[in-house]
């Protein structure tokens, strides 16, 4: 996938079925040689609702260094990457992160764009990965192992986990951003 030069982009998605159970709107930016990406989700995981903002800032390659995610009832959860693998929570070292690139918060399809941006995949590869899964509302972080493949680099990938064995197809648009996340996330125009 040739992946054009970022310009300013604003996304928004709804839950798969458009009741209460989610919105989210995100702004991806070019920002001090790298990209800034803010969001916020109003969503519901298990019956529990939640509300929460996420602020990511990558480098020029889409290697994830600084992660910082709040929910309305107070929770804060901040990662630092020095985007080879090595990474802080709250400034602590997190040697059981040591290997991840990319992060995955559990109530985005935002964070699939990650990967398939980072990697560049032709069609036709397929790359596991492993990368730092963020769970809402309690923002528990653990290493999780993936695996992508570019069906159609400029149209299509297949997203697996290789722990739960879930798997979906998601069409992107023409820079990478996931479109659609058949079930649970659909774009809005």
């Amino acid at each position: 996938m040739s992946i054009p030069t970022l310009i300013f982009r604003t996304i928004r998605w709804s839950a798969w079925d458009g009741c209460e159970a989610g919105m989210e709107h995100v702004d991806v930016r070019p920002a001090d040689g790298g990209i800034a990406v803010s969001g916020v989700i109003i969503a519901q995981e298990e019956g529990t609702r939640f509300g929460l903002s996420y602020r990511l800032r990558l480098d020029a390659l889409w290697h994830t260094k600084d992660v910082v995610v709040r929910t309305t009832s107070g929770h804060v959860l901040h990662l630092e990457s020095n985007g080879k693998g090595s990474w802080q929570e709250n400034g602590k070292e997190r040697p059981d992160l040591q290997g991840c690139i990319d992060i995955d918060i559990q109530a985005t399809p935002f964070t699939n764009t990650l990967p398939i941006r980072r990697l560049g995949m032709k069609t036709g590869e397929s790359t596991e990965i492993r990368l730092c899964y963020i769970t809402v509302p309690d923002l528990a972080v653990f290493p999780s192992d993936q695996r992508y493949t570019a069906i159609d680099s400029t149209l299509l990938y297949r997203f697996e986990s290789l722990e739960s064995g879930f798997t979906a197809e998601l069409p992107v648009d023409e820079d990478g951003f996931v479109l659609d996340y058949p079930g649970l996330f659909k774009r809005l125009a």
